[in-house]
């Protein structure tokens, strides 16, 4: 909860100063991000009355996050990016609602090669990390995870790769390495 106060009042802000700002060339823009990744070890594995089986692995899952991104004056090729918003998987299953759920938090240091081509790392930060199994098997919690991301992106279109592992509430470790295709954009324009 305090994840998404503190992004709400960063938004917020951030808005507020492009509001009084009307130049082309605002340091703080309205970020939003989204994200499909694959990846991980299974954390589960679903059997079907079929037989077909499904892993539900750590690193996979879409999100969606918000946030914002700081242009350095004087040097408009570095921008720094944060946001937070919601990373979910679910299986194939249609009389349960089998999913795992976590809020990635990233923060970013990017450098424009170009107008178009963008590197960024950073760190990103999985917090509230939970498997439900809707009472077909067991819950799991995960202790929040941290580790580096790297992305290259083209316009808004990118790929990143993040290193990371979750340690579930018996001591078990996942790998939640993944690897994915990220959309993002910024309002306003530049």
């Amino acid at each position: 909860m305090r994840v998404f106060s503190l992004s709400l009042i960063f938004l917020l802000s951030a808005l507020h100063i492009s509001a009084q700002n009307t130049d082309q060339n605002l340091p703080i823009r309205f970020l939003f991000e989204g994200a499909l990744e694959f990846g991980g070890e299974p954390v589960a594995e679903v059997l079907f009355t079929n037989g077909d089986t499904q892993s539900v692995n750590a690193g996979q899952g879409g999100s969606i996050r918000v946030g914002g991104e700081f242009t350095v004056p004087k040097l408009e090729q570095l921008r720094f990016r944060a946001s937070a918003g919601i990373k979910y998987v679910t299986t194939a299953a249609d009389n349960v609602n089998i999913r795992l759920t976590r809020i990635p938090i990233h923060l970013t240091a990017n450098w424009m090669i170009t107008d178009d081509i963008r590197l960024g790392v950073g760190f990103v930060s999985h917090q509230n990390i939970n498997f439900k199994a809707d009472g077909i098997g067991d819950d799991l919690s995960f202790d929040a995870a941290n580790g580096p991301i790297f992305e290259i992106a083209w316009k808004g279109v990118g790929l990143n790769f993040t290193l990371m592992e979750y340690m579930d509430n018996m001591g078990e470790t996942y790998s939640a390495n993944a690897i994915g295709v990220t959309f993002s954009g910024v309002l306003p324009k530049r």
